[in-house]
């Protein structure tokens, strides 16, 4: 079904909230966008130039909507499950930039052990397996608590901590329902500090990194809070090392990439997870708040085969995003924001995105993907920034109710 598409555009392959900012950006360079997402209700669809309303798992399906038209170039945001895609239509349109394919290693957390296990950075037990017998027998030899989750899931959907064995079966159920290869693993939890470090690599060291502190919604796996994390130099440069390292075994010598670690004890980063892309959860807004550098800008640079010179910092601040979610444990309707304008007038606070609008159906917040909306902070001490936080989330309040009542 071949569009009218604007000439020479930029594919972007997703219109989650997350990808908003490409889109942004953008249009702020005068650079036409045709936005692929299956949801015809996509919210970043209405910052596209012209959208299409397919999979972008469907590479076919996305070139014959094409037709005649050849994109300039080729995007993906904070979304796993169009990695392959881009790769495949890169290599189909001779794209400047093509996304590698060991990259796609760190799509597969069983598979992305082993690269962890290839380069000698420190692991931990594990065991995976598409029959639920099998995995639940192998699981049961680790060291508990374990975390149980679908193998090629992302934005914890269908993550479940265990603390004996005979919960296994119910948290391996939940999770082959998220893994689209019915495929489940089950990790030992690594006690330390949680951490994710954000990457931009050029020629294959890093341009960019911003190494930060992350804490879960209360009794969920899920991340409410994020932060800039205060560290030794030599903390971070071990950490950063180990990224690098883990960059250059999945094939990424450009472009962005993002773990999930914990740093133990003995000093250890312990690598939890791969994103082999740019990072979800307003990161990017949060690197500009912090550093001043624009990696939205650098990889859409990147993708038209141009220079990407938005990596150096300007400035050197502390700053943290607050995810905001339902207090409900039940879904419920959106009926108001109370208080938004005093939320976005608390000094510190360098912005608020409103995902969710009244009438909206609201999950409760138990994976990324239910968040809506967050607010971003920045300033010279991390106690400045958190107080910043903590007085705009207890000013914006989001009036939900069930949907029985509702109803």
């Amino acid at each position: 079904m071949p569009g009218n598409w604007p000439l020479n555009p930029l594919l972007v392959l997703g219109a989650s909230e997350e990808h908003i900012p490409l889109y942004q950006e953008a249009a702020r360079r005068g650079i036409p966008t045709v936005a692929v997402d299956m949801r015809s209700d996509a919210p970043a669809f209405p910052f596209a130039d012209a959208a299409m309303t397919l999979s972008t798992r469907d590479a076919d399906a996305i070139a014959e909507a094409l037709g005649a038209t050849r994109p300039a170039g080729i995007v993906v945001g904070a979304t796993d499950a169009a990695l392959p895609t881009w790769r495949v239509l890169g290599l189909r349109y001779g794209m400047p930039y093509v996304y590698p394919e060991a990259a796609l290693a760190g799509l597969d957390k069983a598979a992305f052990h082993q690269v962890v296990a290839d380069c000698g950075v420190a692991g931990y037990g594990w065991a995976a397996s598409d029959d639920p017998g099998e995995v639940a027998a192998k699981a049961a030899r680790l060291r508990f608590p374990v975390v149980v989750k679908p193998v090629d899931g992302s934005g914890s959907k269908g993550i479940t901590r265990v603390a004996h064995p005979d919960g296994l079966p119910d948290a391996i159920a939940r999770a082959r329902a998220y893994s689209a290869s019915r495929t489940v693993i089950a990790e030992e939890f690594v006690q330390g500090r949680q951490l994710t470090i954000d990457l931009f690599l050029r020629d294959g060291r890093s341009a960019m990194t911003c190494i930060k502190d992350q804490a879960l919604v209360p009794g969920k796996s899920v991340v409410r809070r994020i932060s800039t994390a205060q560290l030794s130099p030599a903390e971070h440069d071990h950490l950063e090392g180990v990224a690098e390292q883990l960059c250059g075994a999945l094939g990424i010598t450009d472009g962005p990439a993002n773990f999930d670690l914990v740093l133990g004890e003995d000093g250890q980063g312990r690598i939890v997870e791969a994103n082999p892309r740019l990072s979800g959860d307003s990161i990017p807004r949060l690197h500009e708040a912090a550093l001043g550098v624009n990696v939205v800008g650098a990889l859409i640079a990147l993708a038209l085969g141009q220079p990407f010179d938005y990596l150096t910092p300007t400035r050197n601040a502390h700053a943290a995003v607050e995810l905001l979610g339902s207090p409900l444990d039940v879904e419920g309707e959106l009926a108001r924001w109370d208080g938004v304008t005093d939320a976005r007038n608390v000094p510190g606070i360098t912005g608020i995105e409103l995902y969710a609008k009244p009438g909206d159906l609201v999950h409760p917040h138990d994976q990324s993907g239910h968040k809506i909306g967050m607010i971003t902070a920045a300033g010279p001490s991390p106690t400045q920034v958190s107080a910043a936080l903590d007085k705009a989330t207890s000013l914006l309040r989001p009036i939900i109710r069930p949907t029985w009542e509702a109803s």
